[in-house]
């Protein structure tokens, strides 16, 4: 089994959009958004403090992808890069293999 993490850059539809097609692949096991783990500090004296994180009403989601192939993990790669390209966001992927 693979365990991907997709950092997704986009609205809450655009991610039910990816979840949802991505579950459809056969062989995922698990599609799952997860908790942002990672605190967000703002630098009181950056030129930036106070202002939101998500302009243009983006935000960041983790989901995450558990395969049970190398061919399942790459048919989600193929569809991730397949999808940011459709839906014009922006996606990293990680692997548990990386």
């Amino acid at each position: 089994m693979a365990l991907l993490r997709l950092l997704i850059t986009g609205d809450a539809d655009t991610v039910s959009t990816i979840s949802k097609h991505l579950d459809g692949i056969e062989g995922v096991e698990r599609v799952e958004p997860v908790d942002d783990l990672m605190d967000h500090l703002d630098d009181a004296d950056s030129s930036s403090a106070g202002l939101s994180d998500n302009a243009g009403g983006s935000q960041l989601t983790t989901l995450e992808v558990e395969t049970d192939s190398d061919e399942a993990t790459q048919a989600v790669r193929d569809a991730v890069l397949n999808l940011s390209r459709a839906l014009d966001v922006v996606v990293e992927i990680e692997s548990d293999n990386d």
